[in-house]
């Protein structure tokens, strides 16, 4: 699909006019490997971190589907979001366990929902790392920034070793972008890339805050993907602008199945659709984006 406008014009596409794109594209659907549903406390005090905003990030961060479960989960079938996440992350520990029985839960009783898990450096992170395995969790999500912890931490040798021999794969937040923390980079999660080759490994936000550095790494190892996650939206290019030099790679990794739609529903600050139009604009294969590369990582028919 050729490359439109740089940087996106304003919003073109609604939420409703979604599976009438996916027809147009000649996908069933499209698979969002990076949603958020959690328990009602933590939920809220995401929103209440959000609420915020403009002290934590210098920017208002309203949330624009600020909604009980069943009515997000109503939307993104009604969207034609075929499969998606229930992200959950830890930022201490005793946390990630409990975490992980309240999201296997969630999608044991939400069947288009992926199972997802969640680890943190502490003694027990093998044993409910294996546990959720095989419980039949499908991805996992860690989060540098807000977790705060170092990935190279030899307490999560194991974890790591685990996922690469499941071929289970992590979302990971370690870009710098929209606030660095202490392990964010590629430097830390690079080093675990290195030791661990058949980790697969889902960089968030398109690498946000080391774009370039990030797609080199998806360039260059096996099993490793960027997820759009808000990459190349409006609000992005205001915080940490894409360059567009970059384009061309991101279209060739796009295309070599090395991209996966993410939107960080519902914590987002505009319409969902956005997402979809900026990377329509992008010039990505949506086709790839959106269904075939997702669909081929989780097993999707």
């Amino acid at each position: 699909m050729p490359s439109g406008p740089w940087p996106p014009r304003d919003d073109v596409l609604t939420d409703a006019d979604l599976p009438g794109l996916w027809r147009e594209l000649g996908i069933p659907g499209a698979i969002d490997v990076h949603t958020h549903f959690l328990p009602t406390p933590v939920m809220r005090a995401v929103w209440s971190y959000f609420d915020e905003a403009e002290a934590n990030y210098g920017v208002a961060w309203p949330i624009t589907y600020r909604w009980q479960d069943d009515e997000r989960l109503a939307h993104l079938r009604a969207m034609r979001i075929l499969r998606f996440t229930a992200l959950v992350y830890a930022h201490k520990p005793g946390m990630a366990a409990w975490l992980n029985d309240w999201a296997l839960e969630f999608a044991a009783d939400v069947p288009d929902c992926l199972p997802t898990a969640t680890f943190y450096p502490e003694l027990e992170a093998r044993d409910y790392v294996g546990s959720a395995l095989r419980r039949g969790a499908r991805v996992f999500k860690v989060h540098m920034q807000v977790g705060d912890f170092d990935p190279r931490d030899h307490l999560l040798d194991p974890v790591w070793g685990q996922l690469a021999d499941a071929a289970v794969p992590v979302v990971v937040h370690c870009g710098s972008a929209p606030l660095p923390g202490r392990f964010t980079g590629p430097g830390p999660i690079g080093e675990v890339a290195h030791r661990f080759p058949d980790l697969r490994l889902i960089v968030a936000h398109l690498g946000a805050g080391e774009f370039e550095e990030f797609l080199e790494l998806t360039e260059t190892r096996p099993h490793t993907w960027l997820d759009t996650t808000m990459g190349l939206t409006g609000f992005m290019q205001d915080l940490r602008p894409f360059p567009e030099e970059l384009l061309p790679r991101l279209r060739a990794a796009s295309s070599e199945g090395r991209m996966l739609f993410g939107s960080d529903f519902p914590n987002i600050p505009y319409a969902y659709a956005h997402q979809v139009e900026v990377l329509l604009e992008a010039g990505l294969d949506m086709s790839e984006v959106l269904w075939g590369a997702p669909a081929r990582l989780f097993g999707v028919v």
